[in-house]
């Protein structure tokens, strides 16, 4: 089986295009969104129409949840927050009800997903330590998994299971059954590792390797979409920055 895993789209709408496009180059046999496909970006409702009508498994994203007052913004910065008020307005009654009822984790008989850790992921807190990691690689145990997809950071990293946890940013990520591994696929909308392409991750659970892709599109569209709808500057910004 070949599946693809994007998250953190971000109402970016030029990213997704051609991350779809990719993903059907690659000949996948499913699809399965990590999150957030809303907040930050000028066109939430499209996106979430493209996510919604091609009927692929989804989890709930902070931004997702946030977008319809399920999470409280008071821990937002003050951009996220205004992205969040707006991105409430721009949604309709349907799209509402879909992000509230999203789950935080879904298991496969290959993978786990969840959008910020495997150990509270109704926190939507980041790994970003290897003791955060490895409180992550416990709950996966208990999830039955040993391989496991997250977003959340924008940065796309493999982590692995060994004594000590390891990890590496290459874009190659073998999965070996004897070790387990916890796979960021980075961010269509806006990533967060100093490279600006849009970014998913390519499973084949038979050669068990990883694959981050990552995909140009179309910044400066997406980037005058932020600034019309009259969203902070930084949000559009960042897309040209990766970060």
């Amino acid at each position: 089986m070949r599946y693809a895993l994007l998250g953190d789209i971000h109402g970016n709408t030029e990213a997704l295009t051609q991350v779809l496009a990719s993903i059907k180059s690659e000949n996948v046999d499913k699809v399965v969104c990590l999150g957030d496909i809303v907040g930050y970006g000028a066109e939430p409702a499209q996106c979430l129409d493209t996510i919604m009508g091609m009927g692929c498994d989804v989890i709930a994203g902070n931004h997702d949840w946030a977008a319809v007052g399920k999470l409280s913004i008071d821990c937002f910065n003050a951009y996220a927050k205004a992205a969040a008020l707006w991105t409430r307005d721009q949604l309709t009654d349907q799209q509402k009800s879909f992000l509230a009822n999203l789950p935080l984790t879904i298991t496969y008989e290959h993978f786990a997903v969840a959008h910020g850790t495997f150990h509270q992921p109704e926190a939507f807190n980041y790994i970003q330590t290897v003791f955060d990691a490895q409180q992550s690689f416990e709950a996966l145990k208990k999830l039955g998994a040993s391989l496991g997809f997250l977003g959340h950071s924008h940065v796309p990293v493999g982590f692995f299971d060994t004594d000590p946890i390891t990890y590496t940013l290459d874009p190659e990520i073998p999965v070996d059954e004897e070790a387990a591994v916890i796979v960021n696929a980075g961010s269509v909308g806006q990533p967060r590792d100093e490279n600006n392409k849009a970014s998913w991750a390519l499973l084949d659970s038979e050669s068990k390797l990883v694959a981050i892709k990552r995909v140009d599109y179309d910044i400066d569209s997406a980037a005058n979409k932020i600034r019309t709808a009259g969203l902070p500057e930084i949000l559009a910004l960042r897309l040209y920055q990766g970060k």
